[in-house]
């Protein structure tokens, strides 16, 4: 148990560790507070190979705190299309209202400030005050969870509140302790005779994404606490970390439509609030229909479609729900005009538009591409648009 284990021996063999086997991130390169900030966001339920090309993109658009708070929304969310969990990018961006507001637009470089941030919570705050700042604070994530519950053989259930609190105060007496005046500690370099907060912090994530995995079997054998791993000695590697089982996801059935009129497709923007708030999509309606329904859809629409053919099947998994989908693609009949040739383009392609209750909204697919975030739910259907749509992953690792 996390009580009865002296922490402190970890600290030499762990640093040393990770001075070799870092692995080479892009902002860990410039670990500003603004660079470690933005990377912890996006890595919240997405793996590190994923967010890569995200942060590279992000940082090179928006490239300091100014430039995130003057973002208009639709283009802060194309890009952050394809991450998924849209609130946090719309959270990145009052934050940093926040910042330049509140603190001259200068992150914060205090613990508790840092937590004042919207979207920033314990973990987040302490890993740009350890990392950025070298404020000895923790950084608790569930990498770090489940490192130090395998090391002290600590079977407490990590996803109550009370035990994650509980190891952010063992783990904050550990960065205050003197690591010289304890027997068991040698120090033998600089990274080993204290507790360096950004190594530290950083060494318990790695060693959590590349050592102690979540799935499958850990790599003990290349692990520093190989003779300090108590779950180890005791083989129970396999029952440690206890986690709660999360309650089952809700099944939704919805019908996706991939409506073309020309060159132009048909979206829709989601409502402020909820699920995907504020994101293009595919018009769809919940429940699977039939050709035939589908077609009835469309014409209650104002719409007609002149021919109909299916799609592929999807699922996307949310965090409490799944979407498991059927598509079908439609093309509309464009009405023709007489003396169209005296009415300006847009002028004609708002005339043949009827009334159109759903909201839908009628764009070149290329326009899509570059100023319209849809959501990754909608993957599958790409290929029938001739376009690419972010993939997210939500597994950190």
């Amino acid at each position: 148990m996390i009580d009865n284990y002296n922490l402190v021996q970890l600290v030499n063999p762990l640093q040393t560790w990770f001075q070799s086997n870092a692995r080479v991130l892009p902002w860990r390169e410039n670990p500003t507070a603004y660079y470690v900030w933005i990377s912890e966001i996006m890595l919240q339920q997405t793996r590190v190979e994923a967010v890569k090309p995200y942060f590279d993109r992000f940082i090179r658009e928006l490239p300091d705190v100014k430039a995130l708070a003057e973002c208009p929304e639709d283009k802060l969310l194309k890009l952050w299309e394809g991450l998924g969990y849209y609130n946090r990018a719309r959270n990145l961006k009052i934050a940093a209202n926040q910042i330049i507001d509140q603190y001259g637009g200068v992150i914060p470089d205090e613990y508790e400030e840092l937590l004042k941030l919207k979207g920033i919570g314990h973990y987040t705050a302490g890993a740009i005050a350890s990392i950025a700042y070298g404020k000895a604070v923790p950084a608790v994530d569930g990498n770090v969870l489940r490192v130090i519950s395998r090391v002290t053989a600590d079977d407490s259930d990590i996803m109550k509140q009370s035990v994650r609190t509980h190891m952010e105060e063992k783990l904050q007496e550990l960065m205050n302790a003197d690591l010289r005046k304890n027997e068991t500690c040698k120090p033998t370099t600089e990274v080993t005779d204290k507790v360096i907060p950004s190594i530290f912090n950083q060494a318990l994530m790695e060693l959590g994404a590349t050592v102690c995995l979540p799935n499958g079997a850990p790599r003990c054998e290349v692990c520093p606490w190989h003779d300090l791993c108590e779950a180890r000695k005791q083989d129970r590697i396999a029952e440690i970390p206890v986690k709660t089982k999360a309650k089952a996801r809700r099944i939704e059935k919805r019908t996706v439509f991939i409506i073309k009129d020309g060159e132009q497709l048909a979206l829709r923007k989601r409502p402020g609030k909820g699920l995907l708030a504020g994101l293009y999509e595919l018009p769809n309606v919940e429940g699977y229909l039939t050709e035939q329904e589908a077609v009835a859809y469309i014409e209650a629409q104002g719409y007609i479609p002149i021919r109909i053919q299916p799609a592929c099947e999807a699922k996307h998994i949310f965090s409490h729900v799944e979407w498991h989908m059927k598509g079908y693609v439609v093309f509309l009949q464009a009405q023709e005009f007489a003396g169209a040739e005296q009415i300006g383009e847009s002028e004609l392609q708002m005339s043949h538009m009827p009334e159109n209750p759903q909201n839908w909204l009628f764009v070149d697919v290329e326009d899509t591409k570059e100023n319209y975030a849809i959501p990754s739910a909608f993957v599958k259907y790409a290929e029938y648009l001739n376009m690419t749509i972010g993939k997210d992953a939500i597994e950190k690792t």
